[in-house]
């Protein structure tokens, strides 16, 4: 694919991926969550020059830092998500403010990321960027469908966002 496509695929893949998710989404623990990160890793591996050859290892360390970067958004944006379950037992979920705000900071991060890169003559391509999205949305699936477990377990879990409830069940102990 030429960069243009590429470009071009991960703007629409993120763009639907942050429309979805600021909505109510149901979540199903049992579909194929891991699926579109997969095809990203794919299309990605199958681009050359995932690293640049005459910078092999300031390369490798810049793409090592978009995957951790990518770990941590996804992660920051799995537990800064709302979920609640609804008396029919399924499991919803919707982005907050704070998830919003995890996105700016990982574009503005992954930004620099690219400016540093660019200072130091590493030429960058989308695979690298495809690669990071990818292990965003696998950590924030993961993370999101073992959260959903939880919250249908018999205890549940608050969720990121909600007042804690007044319930017994929530009140402390008294010796």
């Amino acid at each position: 694919m030429s960069g243009l496509v590429d470009a071009l695929v991960i703007v629409a893949v993120a763009a639907l991926v942050i429309a979805r998710q600021m909505r109510a989404v149901r979540i199903d623990a049992d579909r194929r969550w891991w699926l579109l990160p997969g095809i990203l890793v794919v299309v990605a591996l199958r681009e050359p020059g995932l690293l640049y050859a005459r910078h092999g290892v300031t390369s490798a360390a810049l793409l090592a830092a978009e995957l951790l970067v990518g770990l941590a958004i996804g992660a920051g944006w799995a537990w800064t998500t709302r979920l609640w379950t609804e008396p029919d037992g399924t499991v919803w979920s919707k982005s907050t403010k704070a998830s919003a705000a995890v996105w700016l900071v990982g574009i503005a991060v992954r930004v620099g990321l690219f400016a540093l890169g660019t200072a130091l003559g590493v030429h960058q391509g989308s695979a690298a960027l495809m690669i990071a999205l990818a292990a965003t949305l696998l950590v924030r699936s993961g993370v999101l469908v073992q959260r959903a477990r939880w919250a249908q377990g018999p205890a549940g879990s608050p969720a990121y966002g909600d007042e804690v409830s007044r319930s017994p069940r929530w009140r402390k102990e008294r010796v």
